[in-house]
């Protein structure tokens, strides 16, 4: 999860997206005027962003009080109540859209992740997200994976080196490549894309420790982690989707990078219903 002083910033940049220099509609309301609301979910889901949803109306108003009947990484169902808050009506009302916005494609991230995880159950398999995230809503985005049972790739470009066909290219060679990333000296992992078998031998003749078989055909995975025999940690990445997953996983690699998970995502259907005001 993340810190909440990080959490308190980002609604604070999606606030003024939205708000700007006020809520003339709601300015039309009685300032003193206090409301009661529901938040109800549509639809079978994964929460996820309730910090971030909460965080909204505790901005708008200090004294907003705000109780969950359940959190982050939950399975809901349809017609579930899943909070109730009572604050300024000014508040909640000019708060609705950002947090909602939030919480409905935070949890419609983490609802994919999960639908990947159960794919692969009882695989040893690990799925992750890549940097194909929403701009603006990367640290979200990677927070709900994990919520969905999914596990995080690199953050950035700080954390990590993968080294792709155009680096490559660069340098001149999977071995230059290599030998240019471990003389940064960056105590990060370094993985390097490969796009055949024969580039997978180069990469593992050249000490590679993780490699991202790009677009590989099936026969071509199970090649790979037989020539591999446990030397390197293998990636699977391209073509894969919730019917090619499974079989993928199959075939023995170790990792499994979707970048569905951030990339295509649907919100989950929620409504907030004023009970009294």
């Amino acid at each position: 999860m993340p810190s909440l002083d990080l959490v308190e910033r980002q609604v604070r940049a999606a606030l003024e997206e939205d708000v700007g220099s006020g809520d003339l509609t709601a300015s039309l309301l009685p300032a003193d005027q206090i409301a009661r609301v529901e938040l109800i979910t549509r639809e079978s889901a994964t929460l996820c962003g309730c910090a971030w949803f909460e965080t909204v109306f505790r901005v708008l108003d200090s004294a907003c009080r705000l109780t969950w009947e359940a959190g982050d990484g939950d399975a809901i169902r349809s017609g579930q109540r899943l909070c109730v808050l009572e604050g300024s009506v000014r508040a909640l009302l000019t708060g609705e859209r950002t947090a909602m916005n939030l919480l409905q494609t935070l949890s419609g991230t983490a609802t994919l992740a999960r639908r990947y995880a159960d794919a692969v159950a009882g695989l040893p398999a690990r799925v992750l997200d890549t940097r194909k995230t929403l701009p603006g809503l990367r640290i979200q985005q990677k927070y709900a994976v994990l919520c969905g049972g999914c596990h995080n790739h690199r953050i950035g470009l700080f954390d990590a080196i993968l080294i792709k066909e155009n680096h490559i290219l660069a340098a001149g060679s999977i071995r230059a490549a290599l030998e240019a990333a471990r003389a940064l000296g960056a105590e990060v992992p370094i993985e390097i894309e490969v796009e055949s078998i024969a580039e997978l031998q180069e990469a593992l003749d050249a000490g590679a420790g993780m490699v991202l078989l790009d677009n590989f055909s099936l026969d071509d995975l199970r090649c790979a982690v037989a020539l591999n025999a446990g030397r390197a940690l293998l990636e699977a990445s391209g073509g894969v989707d919730l019917e090619t997953i499974r079989p993928i996983a199959e075939t023995g690699v170790d990792r499994i990078s979707v970048g569905a998970l951030t990339k295509d995502v649907r919100a989950v259907d929620l409504s907030m219903r004023f009970v009294s005001a």
